[in-house]
């Protein structure tokens, strides 16, 4: 299934996808689209995955020399995973 939306783009960038259409690298412009929102998408995935990341890190301990519970931090960064996964609706 797929949604039609309708977006309004300043000239020199509907010129810049038709080059792209002219070039070859893409068969329409919806598809060249289509990819730089996939990027995009994945990217700002990347940046939150990144952002719990070293969250997880500031709240860990460093260098005190006693154990750390592994299975809760993973635990704790599993459940920010759940939780930004079904934020974005993507999947991990």
């Amino acid at each position: 299934m797929s949604e039609q939306i309708a977006v309004r783009i300043p000239n020199e960038l509907a010129e810049s996808l038709e080059d792209l259409v002219a070039s070859g690298r893409f068969e329409t412009k919806a598809e060249a689209v289509r990819t730089a929102l996939e990027a995009l998408l994945d990217a700002e995935r990347r940046r939150r995955l990144g952002d719990l990341i070293a969250e997880g890190y500031r709240r860990l301990p460093q260098g005190d020399g006693e154990d750390i519970d592994l299975d809760e931090a993973t635990s704790h960064t599993l459940h920010g995973l759940d939780a930004e996964e079904k934020e974005v609706g993507l999947e991990w």
